[in-house]
């Protein structure tokens, strides 16, 4: 069952009136500039002339319409320029006269030739605000490398702690991506926050690798003060028993939380059917518990396996046990906790998730998806420049 929940224009957005100019391609930076114009921003999209967004082309999987591109570029206008040529470039600095925002996310120095760099503009322009996303930043021995998903997560460290202990993994979603998109949203908004104050914009600048670094804080401190590796647990924990995914009857996954005595307690008494378990020498409190793991584990996949999943989820829910089912894609698309929402196309509605920010008397409709160049005659008129 879908769980649509229509959204409508009801209360001025937190951004509504701001202009973003968005230099952008591929996620992170679409990501970014995806949640501004959530927000209410005006986001002017500048893709290259010719193959535009290369994001554009990654897949067809949404009604013919990639779904990268699709969830990424919702609420934004698009206009095609060619920033080398003079005219273009004299037509994206006519737009930025007008702009709160500039987000840029080429390779570092790429537009510094050409008089576009952040520095620049901010002297230009002193109440834009700039973000420039990178891959490793604007200076250091990897400034220039390409900065894809999977080679930052395998260069950050974060595939050697994820996976399973046979070999490491990568997160099957684009983390690296969007949590820079994150970052750098968060840092915009600060620095619209600081305008108001000071009148003067200022620059934000993120890259893909610090922002991984900043994540990986708890494996990094964990090397650097303890001596001690993070393994790699698969739907396991290194440093908490129990806690994983264990099998139900007919073979359902479902994933376990204990985490204090009390919990323990109440797992041991209701689930296992054993509460001298509570107090045995070998599960006592959680350091005995990761020491017998393998043991523990065998009493736990005992008892799971003689409950179907439905059954077993209502006993951990009633014993105050945190868990969840291990559901695949199909699953989350049914789920009934999934709200919705839709964005238009040039293919036609592509039913998506709902924005996860949700803002009290504030409901503010998903726009449009736009086709390459869709918005570039009017935006050419608007800033009195002919097509």
């Amino acid at each position: 069952m879908i769980r649509e929940k229509p959204m409508s224009d009801t209360n001025p957005a937190p951004l509504s009136g701001k202009l973003v100019v968005a230099l952008e391609q591929a996620v992170a930076a679409p990501f970014c500039s995806s949640r501004l114009a959530d927000a209410g921003a005006r986001v002017i999209k500048v893709e290259r002339k010719g193959a535009g967004d290369f994001a554009r082309a990654y897949d067809t999987a949404a009604n013919g319409e990639s779904a990268y591109f699709t969830w990424l570029n919702r609420g934004k206008e698009s206009v095609a320029l060619d920033i080398k040529a003079a005219d273009d470039r004299e037509i994206l600095l006519k737009i930025l006269e007008s702009a709160d925002v500039f987000i840029q996310n080429l390779l570092p120095g790429a537009l510094k030739k050409l008089g576009l760099d952040s520095a620049s503009l901010r002297e230009k322009f002193p109440r834009l605000v700039t973000c420039d996303i990178t891959g490793y930043g604007e200076d250091g021995p990897m400034r220039n490398a390409k900065a894809y998903d999977l080679l930052v997560q395998c260069e950050s460290g974060l595939a050697s702690v994820t996976g399973t202990p046979d070999a490491p993994g990568r997160v099957g979603v684009s983390v690296c991506d969007i949590a820079t998109g994150m970052t750098a949203h968060a840092g915009i908004c600060e620095a619209l926050v600081a305008r108001d104050r000071t009148g003067t914009g200022s620059g934000v600048s993120v890259a893909m690798f610090d922002v991984m670094a900043d994540w990986m804080a708890v494996p990094l401190l964990f090397h650097d003060y303890a001596g001690l590796p993070t393994p790699r647990t698969g739907l396991g924990h290194s440093v908490i028993c129990p806690y994983g995914a264990f099998r139900c009857r007919g073979g359902d996954q479902v994933v376990i939380s204990v985490q204090n005595s009390r919990e323990w307690d109440r797992f041991c008494a209701q689930i296992l059917g054993d509460p001298a378990l509570a107090t045995d020498p070998r599960f006592h409190d959680n350091s005995a518990r990761i020491n017998n793991k393998s043991a523990l584990e065998t009493l736990i996949a005992t008892a799971f396996g003689a409950h179907d999943r439905a059954e077993l989820l209502n006993l951990l829910d009633g014993a105050g046990i945190a868990s969840a089912a291990v559901n695949d894609v199909a699953a989350l698309s049914d789920h009934p906790q999934l709200d919705r929402s839709t964005i238009e196309t040039p293919s036609g509605p592509i039913s998506v998730a709902m924005p996860p920010i949700r803002r009290s008397n504030i409901e503010t409709a998903l726009g449009l998806s736009p086709a390459f160049d869709a918005d570039g005659a009017a935006i050419r008129a608007e800033f009195g420049l002919r097509s």
